[in-house]
């Protein structure tokens, strides 16, 4: 396991209850898929959802998520893709 593979799989339970808790989702972190779809089919978020998500994770993780940039849908692709997202961009934890 790479160092930032190692660092995804950290990630990842901090990030779903940073989701849970910023869209108010009525489950528990742990029982989302890391590699589960966030939009639609998947946790049912939609683009409110997501905005909001782009927020707190910009907030937290110094990174810049910006509306309309053409990497957002692979970007929020899954919990997985917004963990390693964060892990290559993040600027101060």
């Amino acid at each position: 396991m790479t160092q930032s593979t190692a660092e995804v799989q950290a990630l990842l339970p901090e990030l779903a209850e940073l989701v849970v808790s910023a869209v108010n989702l009525e489950m528990a972190p742990a029982s989302i898929d890391p590699d589960a779809p966030l939009y639609r089919d998947g946790l049912g978020l939609d683009s409110i959802d997501i905005l909001e998500i782009a927020l707190v994770v910009s907030r937290k993780y110094g990174t810049q998520i910006k509306a309309g940039d053409a990497d957002n849908a692979k970007v929020f692709g899954s919990l997985r893709a917004l963990a390693q997202y964060i892990v290559a961009n993040r600027q101060s934890a």
